[in-house]
């Protein structure tokens, strides 16, 4: 199936309804950079909530960490980011663009869009220079060489240098994991779509620590778990699958690589949005080089030494947030009115808001009672509250956010201790009492 390009509609959707602005507009922005609205920074929390219990709470052999993102600079050395995480960059002599030499086929020249970089005669490219992607800054007073520390690129390091730490303070036994959601910063050249490819983004990884022997065994095993995790988003079946890393794409270090890809529509489709990773023992044997620690385990029953190796699930929350808007993202008509609606379809347990509650008219004591009923959910859900314009309007701007449900107080409510809750999908209408709707709500944001 061919979805349709909706990141215009979106991004405009966002800036609006308090999902997503640029950062820094009032200055005229920073590019790819983007900060979360209201709205943004709860549907956010919620998935990565969502991971977090799946990786960690409702599971014995996966502990939790928040490693901080300045490190020693010799992580990065012995990681290999120093010396490798660079992209082969060229300079168009006419149109002053930089471009990476290595995608200048998905690019497009500043000067005619229509072209790639160096298709017409006086667009003279440079020669390839080597660019590293890590952002790179000081610590203490003065600037220099012996003071150069790195914003990290990925959070990943954080956990190997942390495995004896926390496999000897939770005394853990291998196979065991250890998860983490923190901030990672790349000077990316060419990042776009919105917030899919930013200079900072947000990780959620979890890197499982496996008797050599058995690491296919568990790589098939975490490769099934995080694509029932996509599922349970709410993502669509068809628009969620899985690509395998050919030898040329894998990372030199990697045994196996597949990737979890959503199709965003249009002529970004299908892309990364978790990998899955086998990376052998390259990790734990260069910072064991690099440091002079050993980062092994001794597995006491089979009374054997041995560097474990490691499967990782590597997760953009930036990037499942935006693919749970795109997938969310409908247009449709409403029997019986000439105008349509938009409406995100999110999965309700993800919603920002989870109810709103309206007076359907200011007299007649409704808007107290509205308020009364929005307090007394608010200790349980994100509520709104809204009394501006008419119903239908108040309905269409709670579709646009994704509200799951809508309660109304009519003129029938303070004699019957009654409400009207709407559905956003089916558009059915329910009268619920008002003591019942604590728990009306619960049980169908439980599905």
């Amino acid at each position: 199936m061919n979805y349709p390009d909706v990141m215009e509609k979106l991004v405009s959707l966002c800036k609006r309804r308090g999902y997503i602005f640029q950062s820094s507009e009032i200055y005229g922005g920073t590019g790819s950079v983007w900060d979360y609205g209201p709205l943004g920074v709860e549907l956010k929390k919620n998935i990565k909530d969502r991971w977090w219990h799946a990786m960690v709470r409702s599971r014995d052999d996966v502990e939790g960490l928040d490693a901080a993102i300045l490190m020693n600079p010799r992580v990065w050395e012995a990681s290999g980011h120093v010396a490798g995480f660079v992209d082969p960059l060229v300079d168009c002599r006419a149109c002053k663009g930089r471009f990476r030499a290595d995608k200048l086929e998905d690019a497009r020249c500043l000067r005619k869009p229509s072209k790639h970089p160096g298709e017409f005669a006086d667009c003279q490219l440079t020669e390839p220079r080597q660019f590293n992607l890590m952002f790179k800054t000081f610590m203490g007073a003065v600037e220099e060489t012996a003071a150069t520390v790195y914003l990290r690129p990925e959070t990943a390091q954080g956990i190997f240098v942390n495995f004896l730490n926390v496999q000897q303070s939770m005394r853990k036994k291998v196979p065991f994991g250890i998860a983490q959601i923190g901030k990672a910063f790349r000077n990316e050249i060419t990042p776009g779509n919105f917030i899919f490819r930013t200079r900072e983004f947000e990780q959620m990884e979890m890197q499982f620590f496996v008797d050599p022997d058995k690491s296919s065994e568990w790589f098939d095993y975490w490769k099934g778990e995080r694509m029932a995790w996509h599922r349970s988003l709410g993502l669509t079946e068809a628009r969620l699958e899985f690509h395998q890393h050919t030898p040329a794409e894998l990372a030199h270090y990697a045994k196996a690589a597949f990737d979890v890809q959503f199709d965003f529509g249009g002529t970004l489709g299908f892309q990364e949005i978790e990998g899955v990773h086998n990376r052998g023992d390259f990790d734990l044997k260069q910072h064991t080089e690099f440091s002079g620690k050993k980062l092994e385990y001794f597995d006491q029953a089979a009374n054997r030494r041995y560097i474990p190796w490691v499967v990782e699930t590597s997760v953009g929350a930036d990037r499942v947030t935006l693919a749970v808007l795109v997938n969310a993202y409908r247009e449709e008509s409403v029997p019986g009115e000439d105008e349509g609606r938009v409406v995100l379809g999110i999965d309700p347990a993800l919603a920002p808001i989870k109810a709103a509650v309206f007076p359907l008219t200011k007299k007649d004591g409704q808007p107290d009672m509205a308020h009364a009923i929005a307090d007394g959910l608010r200790p349980q859900f994100p509520v709104d509250y809204d009394e501006s314009g008419s119903i239908g309007k108040r309905y269409r701007r709670q579709d646009e956010v994704g509200t799951p449900f809508c309660i109304t107080v009519d003129s029938e409510s303070a004699a019957d201790n009654s409400v009207t809750v709407r559905d956003r999908d089916t558009l059915a209408q329910d009268r619920v009492s008002t003591g019942e709707i604590a728990r009306y709500l619960g049980d169908r944001l439980a599905r």
